[in-house]
């Protein structure tokens, strides 16, 4: 019999476990994550829950919560901004946070600062209004993209700068390294006047190359050699790391991105409303921001009308830093370092094969297909975020929303609709350009009106999305829900909730 507990394999025969333990020997190095589930994550076993939203959050362990009550109950933390004694204590735990951060990421200090923000998309935003986007510089970035650095595209029309997107292509939606190189080759007339040195390739910038490291649409990860690609060519480059870190590692000692954007929720779940923006001390020197704010800067004068921004880091941190969350972070890496991302890679990896060998052989007694998945078909270069359409039995597109509502009837949590990424959307959905111009962007004011002017039977995907306490019950549960609420159904969309705004 495997060494896979009787709790992480419920619902498994002895048959199919062995089966899957000999497709995937890799699990079988993982089960300490099994011990940690029952320990510190009880509510998920206790309630029957399957839950399949890592990509949306991860999930905090009972210690986590543990250790953020203890310390708060004994000890006195006060506003940062001061030299007393309860300010100074929350001080040096921010700033032992903050080299945590780099250190766990092997950043060197003297290259990097770490910036505490509220999410990622916050640390997005940073980047967009400080970037001196200029008539003559240019912001690259593929059609995969969270919107929070899709947003960054008003910045740069605000600067008058040239907005350019490279597309993905093909069933897994990659995007094909040849057309992204002639993209960032074709230099605009001139290089812009961003001070400062450029990036490893030194001199000036001609703008900014942003991408995500891993897909949180379809699970696939971008190389981290366009890093060096793009400097090459002069670009800055922000890369969205929000999805890739829960279970990988990223060495900036290795590879050099200027900005990197994180959730600290995405890795370990709690805290919540703390992100980062961890960035090149020269990048952040070429950055301007528009404002200024309580905490940002050394002096400033009403009468004088002028002021003198603070130096560093300091100077992107707005206001009060969320000081008795952010030793939380701290406590949520030692956890996770000492868990072991490989570990949690490889548990990820293992259980994303088997998911997605199941759904994509899920049929309806005639044999037509009861799923479309979209992106990858293997664990080559993707993480463990799945996307696909459930389909009836005449091959229709079931309602995102139906499958949302009727997973949770049955304790399973997953996500729908297009997760906050259109361009994976529109090339998964085959949505050209020619139909999303003109009249459809002027005249639909819903996501209802969206989906009847492109003719589209559904406005979204479904996702399942594995993580660090994920096991192969969750899976089971998963996939015995699908096979006994939609082989040989035919669905309609009658009465459904209006469609969230994506």
């Amino acid at each position: 019999m495997s060494t896979i507990s009787k709790d992480a394999s419920k619902g498994l025969s002895e048959e199919a476990t062995t089966s899957f333990l000999a497709a995937y020997p890799g699990y079988e190095r993982t089960t300490l994550l099994d011990d940690v589930r029952q320990t510190e994550y009880p509510y998920l076993d206790g309630e029957g829950h399957a839950y399949l939203d890592y990509t949306g959050a991860g999930l905090a362990a009972v210690s986590q919560y543990r250790s953020h009550a203890e310390r708060l109950a004994e000890g006195c933390f006060g506003n940062p901004h001061s030299a007393n004694p309860a300010s100074i204590a929350a001080t040096d735990l921010v700033e032992g946070c903050r080299s945590a951060v780099l250190e766990y990421f092997n950043a060197d200090p003297k290259e990097y600062a770490a910036i505490f923000t509220s999410n990622a998309t916050a640390a997005c935003r940073l980047v967009g209004e400080s970037y001196p986007f200029e008539s003559d510089s240019r912001f690259v970035l593929t059609f995969d993209n969270h919107n929070s650095v899709n947003g960054i595209r008003e910045y740069a029309r605000a600067g008058r700068a040239r907005t350019e997107y490279v597309p993905g292509s093909g069933d897994e939606l990659r995007v094909d390294e040849s057309v992204l190189e002639s993209t960032l080759a074709a230099r605009s007339t001139g290089l812009f006047r961003g001070r400062g040195g450029g990036g490893s390739a030194g001199g000036n910038r001609v703008g900014l190359f942003g991408y995500p490291a891993q897909s949180n649409f379809s699970g696939v990860r971008h190389p981290l050699s366009w890093i060096d690609m793009a400097h090459r060519h002069g670009f800055d480059v922000l890369l969205d790391a929000a999805a890739f870190v829960p279970t990988n590692p990223l060495d900036l000692s290795a590879v050099h991105p200027d900005f990197v954007t994180v959730s600290w929720y995405k890795l370990f779940g709690y805290p919540t409303g703390i992100g980062c923006l961890i960035a090149r001390h020269e990048a952040l020197a070429r950055l301007r921001r528009p404002w200024f704010s309580g905490g940002t800067i050394h002096a400033v004068s009403v009468q004088g009308d002028w002021h003198v921004m603070a130096g560093g880091a300091a100077a992107f941190e707005d206001g009060t830093v969320n000081f008795h969350s952010i030793p939380d972070v701290e406590y949520g890496l030692r956890w996770l370092r000492g868990l072991g991302v490989d570990v949690i890679g490889e548990r990820v990896r293992c259980l994303t094969g088997w998911m997605l060998g199941r759904l994509a052989t899920l049929t309806h007694s005639d044999g037509s297909p009861m799923t479309r998945i979209y992106g990858p078909l293997d664990t080559a270069d993707r993480g463990g975020t799945v996307a696909f359409n459930f389909l009836d039995r005449q091959g229709r597109v079931v309602d995102e929303r139906l499958v949302e509502r009727e997973a949770a009837a049955s304790m399973v949590s997953l996500r729908t609709g297009c997760f906050c990424n259109p361009g994976a959307g529109e090339l998964a959905f085959g949505i050209g350009g020619t139909l999303l111009g003109g009249r459809v962007s002027k005249a639909v004011h819903s996501i209802d009106e969206y989906l009847q002017a492109l003719r589209l039977p559904s406005g979204g995907a479904v996702r399942a999305s594995l993580g660090l306490v994920s096991n192969t019950a969750d899976v089971e549960q998963f996939i015995t829900f699908a096979e006994s609420t939609y082989r040989d159904r035919l669905v309609r969309a009658d009465g459904l909730p209006p469609r969230e705004r994506c």
